[in-house]
């Protein structure tokens, strides 16, 4: 009887104990609209960062040595962390949370919307705008829940979560899950962003006990269309399009390849590539390709790397880049992967030299995506084209920007 009596009162503990659902978000507001994706004037282009971010975010394994930044780093501290350098962030979106200005980094490479906040140490909370719930009336925090991005190098970001009312351009969604840092890491300190809106699939949200839904999956219903588009013209501000596609962003005609959300990514089959003017196909069995606007790089399979730097006069790996620079004065080639079975995106000369690495030498946008079979398209590849996410199908459009 006792044992009885003792297992009931653990069953109702254990009942009492456990977080309560998240509240259904409630949506309000136009079936189209855009929001600016503003350049940022501070963002200073560093490729050997924006590569080491990539290889964290996406927990890639280098192929041939990497920069001694790559090692060692990342014991999570109080409120930071070793990590590798930020390159920052190029376009960031003002959002409104619980009436809030924050300026917010939108990432189709991962699924959480998450803010700086009062909760972090001040002086991680510096040179940020930051969130601080008991600002908002409409608040509501969600006992028990917590969200956690760790990366390979071990920088991230985690805290505690509620909901509040977000307003994303004319869309309002009341009840959006929204994650408050308490710890961050420098890697996110550096940056100019106060947070990322993930855009990417639900299923990679790092809630628990129970994964919450991006911005976009609870606004898509109230859209004409229940897609974005990202147009990110080259050092210049852009816009997000919410609910339709933006003739005046691109010429020709939006070409669209099946997305494979399994991953949780805009993923698509890339198994070909050509260099330059040359008409031969190259194929890679079994790559697929990401789209990605919270990466800034081109990163794909070594092959694809190999050969296109072999077209360089000069171009050269470096372990302490951590990819290949060549001679600024370079002629370089111009560069086209499929994107799904028929369709070519090609990248203009103008767009593969990333910037000044050092001295006379410079780094190129496209760099080994290490051992793994996706290649990361990243704003590079926005650079040079309008990129439509729909959740149709799913699939992902292209077309030259305009």
């Amino acid at each position: 009887m006792l044992s009885s009596i003792t297992t009931i009162l653990a069953l109702a503990a254990a009942a009492r104990a456990a977080p309560a659902p998240a509240p259904a978000a409630e949506i309000s507001g136009l079936p189209t609209f855009s929001v600016p994706a503003v350049h940022n004037s501070n963002f200073v282009r560093n490729g050997t960062a924006a590569l080491l971010k990539a290889y964290a975010k996406h927990g890639l394994t280098p192929t041939r040595e990497m920069p001694s930044e790559f090692y060692g780093l990342g014991k999570r501290q109080d409120s930071s962390a070793t990590a590798s350098p930020a390159g920052g962030v190029e376009y960031l979106v003002p959002v409104s949370v619980g009436g809030q200005t924050l300026n917010l980094d939108f990432d189709t490479g991962s699924s959480d919307l998450w803010v700086f906040s009062s909760q972090l140490a001040a002086s991680s909370r510096s040179g940020h705008s930051y969130y601080t719930s008991s600002k908002s009336t409409t608040y509501s925090a969600l006992s028990g829940y917590t969200w956690d991005i760790s990366y390979a190098d071990g920088s991230g970001a985690s805290g505690n979560v509620g909901t509040d009312t977000v307003v994303i351009g004319g869309t309002t969604v009341k009840k959006q899950a929204v994650e408050l840092a308490t710890k961050v890491s420098s890697t996110f300190v550096s940056d100019s962003s106060d947070g990322l809106v993930g855009l990417a699939f639900d299923s990679i949200n790092t809630v628990s006990p129970v994964q919450q839904k991006t911005f976009f999956t609870n606004a898509k219903s109230s859209l004409n269309a229940a897609l974005f588009s990202a147009y990110l013209p080259f050092n210049a501000d852009g816009t997000y399009d919410f609910g339709y596609t933006d003739s005046s962003h691109y010429t020709g005609t939006i070409e669209y390849a099946t997305v494979d959300s399994s991953n949780g990514f805009w993923e698509f089959p890339s198994t070909g590539y050509k260099i330059g003017t040359s008409s031969t196909v190259h194929t890679i069995s079994g790559q697929t390709g990401i789209a990605d606007t919270g990466t800034t790089l081109i990163l794909t399979a070594d092959a694809m790397v190999t050969a296109y730097y072999a077209q360089v006069s000069g171009a050269t790996y470096s372990s302490s880049a951590g990819g290949y620079i060549f001679p600024c004065s370079a002629t370089l080639p111009t560069l086209s992967f499929k994107i799904g079975p028929t369709y070519y995106a090609t990248i203009p000369a103008s767009l593969m030299n990333f910037g000044t690495y050092s001295g006379s030498k410079c780094f190129g946008s496209l760099q080994s995506a290490g051992g793994g079979s996706q290649n990361i398209y990243g704003d590079v590849f926005f650079n040079a084209y309008y990129g439509v996410f729909s959740a149709t199908g799913p699939k992902f459009g292209f077309a030259p920007i305009a």
